[in-house]
């Protein structure tokens, strides 16, 4: 290849040391731009928001949090192609069910580095298929679980079981308008309060509804949701992303009419052009 394009590249390592060896590794690649290094994943969370990298070099195996954690954070449109680098090979299976571009394991070896670097530079798009890589996810951090349809049956259900009155049903709807249902894989099912959710993001028939203390990954229809369970308060502010109005701190322009959001928690939204003039307007009365 006499023309390189260049990967802006993140690391993310709990271990100094395994991130300066990479670094000095991938410095033999001239298409590789290490352009940020992260210890954990709320690190790389931030070097993600702040500078766009194409390319992430992740440890799987962290205090706190797990790089599959940090798949989870992602917003759909932020997906960078994933290497995983771990010590673990249990984790293969997993890393490829996430579409992870390779696998490599520490000590990394150098034509095994070359592989994974050469399986990269081919790529036309640089960036992982962000639907499949949400649905897999989901399917890692949860049991096999029925749609949402399916939940707030048995909701329902269970609810009229107990109580025989006729305003069981009347509490009954009044909990489903001010919680959302959730099924994860600790509990059968959750009920979130609307106002503790920031934002949820979309792909395909999976989200990530997005709390202060969590993230929860469901199954459902982003459109189907903003239709018939959404309080007013959430707006669109992207084809994959709403936002809860009252976690909004400021919008910052970007050029063709696109705005950052930027939350209370610090999080940083993309807002397109075709919702952002919706939004304005509801901030501003």
């Amino acid at each position: 290849m006499n023309n390189l394009s260049i990967i802006n590249t993140l690391i993310v390592d709990d271990e100094p040391a395994a991130i300066e060896g990479l670094r000095l590794r991938l410095a033999a690649f001239p298409q590789i731009r290490v352009i940020a290094e992260a210890h954990s994943v709320a690190e790389a969370v931030r070097s993600i928001d702040a500078q766009m990298p194409e390319l992430i070099f992740l440890d799987i195996e962290m205090p706190e949090q797990t790089g599959f954690d940090l798949i989870r954070q992602l917003q759909p449109e932020q997906c960078p192609a994933i290497v995983f680098v771990t010590a673990f090979h249990q984790h293969a299976v997993k890393a490829f069910e996430v579409r992870a571009l390779d696998y490599l394991l520490k000590p990394v070896k150098a034509e095994r580095l070359a592989e994974a670097i050469a399986r990269v530079s081919e790529l036309s798009a640089i960036r992982a298929d962000k639907a499949q890589l949400l649905s897999a996810v989901a399917d890692i951090t949860q049991t096999e679980s029925a749609s949402l349809e399916q939940n707030t049956a048995q909701s329902s259900l269970q609810h009229n079981e107990t109580d025989a009155d006729t305003g069981a049903n009347q509490s009954q709807y009044c909990i489903e308008r001010q919680k959302l249902v959730i099924q994860d894989g600790r509990n059968p099912i959750q009920l979130i309060p609307y106002q503790d959710i920031i934002w949820i993001d979309a792909a395909g028939d999976y989200m990530c509804v997005h709390t202060q203390a969590e993230t929860h990954v469901m199954r459902a229809r982003l459109k189907s949701l903003i239709d018939e369970r959404l309080p007013d308060v959430f707006v669109r502010i992207h084809k994959s992303t709403v936002v809860n109005l009252s976690y909004i701190e400021s919008l910052q322009p970007l050029s063709n009419s696109e705005y950052k959001a930027i939350l209370l928690n610090g999080k940083v939204l993309k807002v397109s052009r075709t919702y952002a003039r919706a939004l304005r307007q509801r901030l501003l009365g």
